[in-house]
C-alpha cells in the first residue's frame, strides 16, 4: 500500500469512526467508546493535513489548468503561475507533515501521567535538585495550562525532596514529557559547602503514563491492602482515625503507600491510579527489554537508570546527552521553559523513526 492509499484509508476510518461514536450501542460500551474516541482523536490530525493536502492537489489542476487558458492575458497568465509555485510549495510541505503524521503512533501519548521524583547519590544536595526539578515541571505544566498535583510528597529535614508523586492532566502530556524518564544529574556548589567546591549529584525521574480501570485490570486477589494510621505533623485526622492506604501488588512486590488525603477512599483512589501505572510500566519495561534491537533505536525508552540530562550551574549550561544538545540557559530552563528541548528530542525521535521506515 503506497503512502496515498495509507491515507485514504485513514480517511475513510475517520468517517467510519464517526458514525460508530454516534451509535447508541456503542456509547454504552464504556471501554469500546474510549477505544474508538482514542482512536478517533489519533488520526484527526492525519485527516485535516490530507484533506488540505488534496485541497492543494486540486489548487494545482486548477492554476494549470487557468495557464492553459491564459496564454493571451500576460496579466492572468502571471497569477495563474503564482498560484502554481505556491500551491507546489504548500504541497511539499504537506507531504512532509504527512510523513511525520503516518509514523507508528504511540497509543498513550493523549495521556495524562504520574510523575516520579526521587534525590538519588548526592545526599541533602540531591534531595534539594530534586525539588528544583519539581519546580521546573509545576512551572512547565502551568505554561502548557495543564493541571499539576502532588499526590505523595516526602521531604528530608533542609527542605528537600526524598519521593514526590504528582499527576499531570491535560492534553497529550505523555507525548512531550515521556523523554524525561532517567538520572537528571546537577553540577553545582552547595548551599552547605563552605569551600565553594562544586559537587555532582543526581535525582531521578520516572513518567509514566495513567492507566484507566477500563485499559488495565488488576485481579484484586493479586493486591494486599492495609488500612493504617497517617503519621507525621497535620490535622485532626492524624493518629485518630485509620485513613492511610498501603497497597502492594503480590506478583510484583510493587508497593504504594498514601496518606495524603484525609478519607481512606481517596487515599485508596489515589494508591490505586499509581499502582495501575506502576504494575503495567513494570510489564511494559519487560516487553521492552525483549526487543532490544528496537529499544536502542529509540530515546527515552532504554534504562531507567541512564543518566539523560545535566545541570551545570556554574556554566549556566543544560546538555542533553542523548541528542546532544546543550544550552547555555539553565535559568530559563528551570524556570519551566522547556519547549527548545522537547521539541529537539520530538523532532530526533521522529527523524529516527523515518531512517527506520526508508530502510525497511
Amino acid at each position: 500500500m503506497n503512502i496515498y492509499e495509507q491515507l485514504q484509508a485513514v480517511e475513510d476510518r475517520y468517517e467510519e469512526l464517526g458514525e460508530l461514536l454516534s451509535d447508541p450501542e456503542v456509547v454504552a460500551d464504556t471501554k469500546r467508546f474510549m477505544a474508538l474516541s482514542r482512536e478517533e482523536a489519533d488520526s484527526r490530525d492525519t485527516v485535516a493535513v490530507y484533506r488540505d493536502y488534496k485541497r492543494t492537489l486540486r489548487d494545482i489542476d486548477d492554476a494549470q489548468e487557468l495557464i492553459k487558458e491564459a496564454a493571451d492575458d500576460p496579466d492572468l497568465l502571471d497569477m495563474a503561475k503564482e498560484e502554481l509555485k505556491e500551491a507546489r510549495s504548500a504541497k511539499e510541505d504537506y507531504e512532509e507533515k504527512l510523513k511525520v503524521l503516518l509514523l507508528p503512533k504511540d497509543p498513550n501519548d493523549n495521556k495524562n501521567i504520574i510523575l516520579e521524583i526521587r534525590g538519588a547519590a548526592g545526599g541533602d544536595e540531591a534531595a534539594l535538585f530534586a525539588g528544583d526539578l519539581l519546580a521546573m515541571y509545576q512551572k512547565y505544566a502551568e505554561n502548557q495550562g495543564w493541571k499539576f498535583e502532588v499526590m505523595e510528597l516526602s521531604v528530608n529535614g533542609v527542605g528537600g525532596i526524598k519521593e514526590v508523586i504528582a499527576m499531570i492532566s491535560g492534553q497529550a502530556v505523555y507525548s512531550k514529557l515521556k523523554y524525561e524518564s532517567g538520572a537528571h544529574r546537577v553540577q553545582r556548589v552547595p548551599v552547605t559547602e563552605s569551600q565553594g567546591r562544586v559537587h555532582t549529584s543526581t535525582a531521578t525521574v520516572l513518567v509514566m503514563p495513567e492507566i484507566e480501570e477500563v485499559e488495565y485490570d488488576i485481579d484484586p486477589k493479586d493486591l494486599r491492602i492495609d488500612i493504617y494510621h497517617a503519621s507525621g505533623a497535620g490535622g485532626q485526622n492524624v493518629n485518630k482515625v485509620a485513613t492511610a492506604v498501603r497497597i502492594v501488588h503480590i506478583p510484583t512486590n510493587i508497593k504504594v503507600e498514601m496518606q495524603e488525603e484525609r478519607t481512606q477512599q481517596k487515599n485508596r483512589d489515589k494508591a490505586m491510579k499509581i499502582i495501575r501505572a506502576r504494575v503495567a510500566d513494570h510489564f511494559a519495561q519487560i516487553a521492552q527489554n525483549e526487543q532490544d534491537a528496537e529499544r536502542k533505536s529509540t530515546i527515552g525508552t532504554g534504562d531507567r537508570s541512564e543518566r539523560i540530562r545535566t545541570y551545570n550551574f556554574p556554566q549556566n549550561r543544560v546538555t542533553d546527552h542523548r541528542i546532544g544538545l546543550t544550552l547555555q540557559k539553565l535559568d530559563s530552563i528551570l524556570s519551566g521553559k522547556l519547549d527548545e528541548i522537547i521539541d529537539a528530542l520530538i523532532l530526533f525521535d521522529q527523524t529516527q523513526k523515518l531512517e527506520a521506515l526508508q530502510q525497511k
